[in-house]
């Protein structure tokens, strides 16, 4: 016994029954172990079991239970005797977060449950009932997690620098960059900070060529927990291809369009034909009109017979009256008027 444990005992000044667990547990250090040590991983901040089990599930709640850290002096953490809980010797830093499970008890298990689990309760543990003679020893390993994240450092027109960074991992972990298929990826020397808080930060960098379906993987793991996380994110293809590709898209469809307005215009052209004018076809009518009253007889015959017709009989079939001219000039313009309504009925018309 070294005189510092010598003093602390004397220093305490415990009961009887006190003073012999601290005995006990300073005179057992250092003996062989029971059976192998079995290793526990617990989550920063989670609840951890310290598995311990009679060889025979018999009711140990009448039996004296001691529960310590083998790595302190003295490092009792729970100590269960006469039907309760002996708090003189308690590490302080374990005060509230320890307990047993009085139903578990009756069948032989005395596994202790510790409460918010810290880097400090990291170590290693022994269970021991003197009644029997049995210690069984765990050793305890904390560790922390946190899920990384991947930023974009630059971004060029062939290739992008991403960066990959975790907060807040206990022991430290390594980082590790993938690419879609699972393979490794050449990637800068890992980052490494350790905080006032004993959490690692890591970081690392890595340059990603572009192209189709390139995903990108940041892994970040500690073998010692078992633990692991990682983030995935997908790069895309060269700026380049998207722009050549979306021109081909845009002139296609240009194209499409202007198919589709020809395809309709041949079609309205075909049903519906261009409309006549109605001023010129009135002009062409008059015209026509005036040649038929100006053109000469085609009958040699009346020709003459009206050239050898005596003035008296002239006189008689074309009048000099004043009056009777009028009367056929308004003749010649009513037949005039009837002609263009009759012409402008049979005009065709097309409706759109």
């Amino acid at each position: 016994m070294s005189p510092q444990e010598i003093s602390l005992l004397l220093t305490h000044r415990p009961s009887a029954s006190t003073a012999v667990l601290l005995l006990t547990l300073l005179l057992c250090r250092g003996y062989s172990q029971d059976g192998p040590v079995q290793q526990i991983v617990a989550l920063l901040g989670d609840d951890a079991v310290l598995p311990c089990f009679l060889k025979t599930p018999v009711d140990a709640s009448d039996m004296q239970l001691e529960w310590a850290r083998t790595d302190l002096a003295p490092g009792f953490i729970y100590v269960w005797e006469k039907d309760k809980e002996n708090m003189e010797l308690k590490q302080a830093s374990y005060v509230g977060r320890t307990s047993l499970s009085s139903d578990r008890v009756k069948h032989g298990d005395v596994s202790l449950t510790l409460s918010k689990v810290q880097l400090s309760d990291e170590g290693p543990y022994r269970c021991f009932i003197p009644q029997l003679g049995q210690r069984s020893h765990v050793d305890l390993v904390v560790g922390s997690v946190s899920a990384p994240v991947i930023k974009v450092i630059s971004n060029h027109s062939s290739r992008v620098v991403l960066q990959c960074e975790s907060a807040g991992w206990y022991p430290e972990p390594e980082l590790l960059w993938l690419d879609g298929e699972g393979n490794l990826l050449p990637a800068g020397p890992t980052e490494t900070l350790r905080g006032p808080d004993d959490l690692y930060t890591v970081s690392s960098r890595v340059t990603v060529e572009k192209r189709h379906s390139n995903n990108i993987t940041c892994r970040v793991q500690q073998k010692n927990i078992s633990q692991s996380r990682e983030t995935h994110i997908h790069v895309p293809g060269s700026v380049m291809k998207q722009r050549s590709a979306t021109f081909i898209i845009v002139v296609v469809c240009l194209l499409y369009v202007c198919a589709v307005i020809a395809l309709v215009w041949n079609c309205a052209l075909k049903i519906c034909p261009r409309k006549p004018d109605p001023e010129k076809n009135e002009g062409e009518e008059l015209k026509s009109q005036k040649q038929k009253h100006s053109r000469a007889p085609a009958d040699n015959t009346e020709s003459k017979e009206l050239k050898e017709e005596p003035p008296s009989e002239q006189l008689e079939n074309h009048p000099t009256d004043p009056d009777t001219s009028e009367e056929i000039q308004e003749e010649e313009k009513k037949e005039e008027t009837e002609t263009q309504t009759a012409a402008q009925a049979d005009l065709p018309s097309c409706e759109s």
